[in-house]
């Protein structure tokens, strides 16, 4: 608009402000959407790695090693996952995205030897048939649940809960129940589907404990059990699911994605991923199984897009991470070539998130055949591939630079933040000091 003399916008109302209560007012509905919270929280970009000089060396990139394989579930498992990158592929249902693109994403995963995990609504046999390393999740809603895939399976994530909405449950509008989502879920066609916010056969830690050993019983104590939670009450909730078993701990920040829930949840409820790490972290040291042999690995998810962020959460404490959104980026989403489709739907590529529509133009989170048509499974995987190779080497950089030969070698130490709130929650120095906000001098 144009500038006009004397005229200031409210910062407790702007325009967005203003704009969604009328909304609210017109339809007398909540806001639903797809993706993460937009809100800007301390995150990874306010971190900096110390590189070495002459108080450490630095590893030469021609001639000497830097690895990244990571071992995950080598606690109580007989077949621990091992994986070639640390940067996995996190939970997306079929039903939120299409049987393409779940194919896509176990090509990409298996070329560069990680894994992908299976999200609500049970396995495809695209999916399994892609994936070289397959994560099934059992969520609350149980949807497409039984023994046989989690035999299939080579892990199993039990999910407590989402970053983008920790204490809530998944939706699916029925648009995208198809006659095949509705039969892998025992749903009616076209019937809007919410998922539960807990699981339906425990109140608390005990009952966790009692249903990991169901478990492993059920696939011979050969796969490893994840427990996947919203970050909120971190530090807590970690320690309870270490007491009940777990071999791999989950942690999802507020910057995580989500296919559909309310905008309400997304940008108000849980915590930054970045907060959380040294909650978990802290929590596994105190239980003595933090990068211990047969110890517990924390996976973090929420926000993570370059190779920078990986080993920024790796330098943490991390183990390994998950990303969810940036690989639907890699397939296509959001791609500019699709500009004018985004147009006619109010959005525009760069920003459009109404993944719950089922009306995307790309062909990834969608169950409309003809949509479907614009994407290729293969091209995807490729796509998909190319990126993760790429935040592998972008981790491996910053680790050389650091002086270290493994992903995992980096440290704390080795960083800095560049702001009193990031210092404070990620437990690091201010840069330019040995201050870290909150600590007793």
């Amino acid at each position: 608009m144009t500038f006009q003399p004397g005229l200031r916008e409210s910062a407790t109302f702007d325009r967005n402000v203003i704009h969604e209560i009328q909304r609210a007012a017109d339809t007398g509905i909540y806001d639903i959407r797809g993706w993460g919270a937009k809100r800007k929280v301390p995150h990874f970009d306010d971190l900096l790695f110390l590189g070495s000089s002459m108080s450490r060396y630095p590893l030469e990139g021609y001639r000497e090693k830097c690895d990244t394989d990571v071992v995950l579930g080598d606690r109580h498992a007989k077949y621990p996952l091992h994986l070639d990158t640390p940067v996995t592929i996190a939970g997306m249902s079929f039903g939120a995205l299409s049987g393409g693109a779940k194919e896509a994403l176990g090509r990409g995963a298996s070329e560069v030897g990680t894994s992908t995990t299976t999200g609500d609504g049970g396995m495809t046999p695209e999916e399994r048939g892609q994936s070289k390393t397959l994560v099934y999740q059992y969520l609350p809603s149980r949807y497409g649940m039984n023994p046989d895939d989690l035999r299939k399976a080579d892990a199993i994530e039990i999910v407590l809960g989402q970053g983008a909405k920790p204490g809530g449950g998944g939706m699916l509008l029925g648009q995208k129940i198809t006659e095949r989502v509705a039969g892998m879920r025992t749903l009616p066609v076209g019937i809007d589907q919410r998922s539960a916010c807990r699981h339906p056969d425990w109140t608390g830690p005990d009952d966790l404990a009692i249903k990991i050993i169901e478990l492993r019983e059920i696939t011979g104590w050969e796969k490893p059990i994840y427990v996947k939670i919203g970050a909120t009450r971190t530090y807590y909730d970690v320690k309870l699911a270490v007491k009940a078993g777990a071999d791999v701990v989950v942690v999802d920040g507020m910057q995580g994605g989500t296919a559909a829930t309310q905008d309400v949840f997304i940008e108000h409820v849980g915590i930054p991923t970045l907060s959380a790490i040294p909650q978990a972290v802290q929590a596994l040291q105190e239980m003595g199984v933090h990068r211990t042999p047969g110890g517990v690995q924390l996976i973090v998810s929420g926000g993570i897009r370059s190779g920078a962020d990986v080993a920024k959460a790796m330098a943490l404490g991390a183990d390994a991470v998950a990303i969810g959104t940036a690989a639907l980026i890699a397939l296509g989403d959001n791609d500019p070539r699709y500009q004018a489709e985004y147009e006619q739907l109010g959005s525009a590529a760069g920003f459009y998130d109404d993944f719950q529509d089922g009306r995307d133009p790309a062909g990834i989170t969608t169950q409309d055949p003809e949509l479907q048509k614009n994407f290729d499974p293969v091209e995807g995987g490729r796509r998909l591939a190319n990126y993760l190779r790429v935040l592998t080497m972008e981790a491996q950089t910053i680790a050389r630079a650091c002086g270290k030969s493994h992903l995992r070698n980096l440290e704390p130490q080795d960083l800095v933040a560049l702001t009193i709130e990031s210092a404070a929650m990620a437990r690091v120095p201010l840069a330019g000091t040995d201050w870290i906000p909150g600590r007793s001098a």
